[in-house]
């Protein structure tokens, strides 16, 4: 009976201890963006360059200009997409690279955002 339970307890503190190591796992990130496109022809340009840099740094779409459904509130009209990042500083790191300042200089004039990131759970 002993060593069954002394394997229990080790089995235990093992799970114990590999949750908490789990739980210090940077949590992903979303990156959200409601766009509103005011000149498609040169939005083209910024959907072009923006996949590129979102991939540089771990991210990849969840959405991205899709149907949109609004179930409560106002109405959403604008576009909206939603990216994945390996958590918060991966997303900061992106929105602030060279390679996505190249991306939003293509937007300009083209079209009015937010973007806003959330940390996940």
């Amino acid at each position: 009976m002993l060593p069954i339970l002394l394997a229990s307890v080790v089995a235990g503190a093992k799970i114990a201890n590999i949750r908490q190591q789990g739980s210090q796992k940077a949590m992903p990130a979303y990156l959200i963006a409601r766009v509103h496109v005011t000149d498609a022809e040169k939005y083209d340009d910024y959907k072009k360059l923006s996949p590129a840099a979102i991939a540089a740094y771990g991210g990849r779409f969840l959405a991205r200009g899709g149907a949109v459904e609004t179930l409560e509130g106002e109405k959403e009209d604008r576009r909206v997409v939603l990216v994945e990042f390996p958590d918060m500083a991966a997303a900061r790191a992106f929105y602030e690279s060279p390679q996505y300042r190249a991306a939003r200089a293509a937007r300009e004039g083209a079209a009015k955002a937010q973007f806003i990131i959330v940390d996940g759970a």
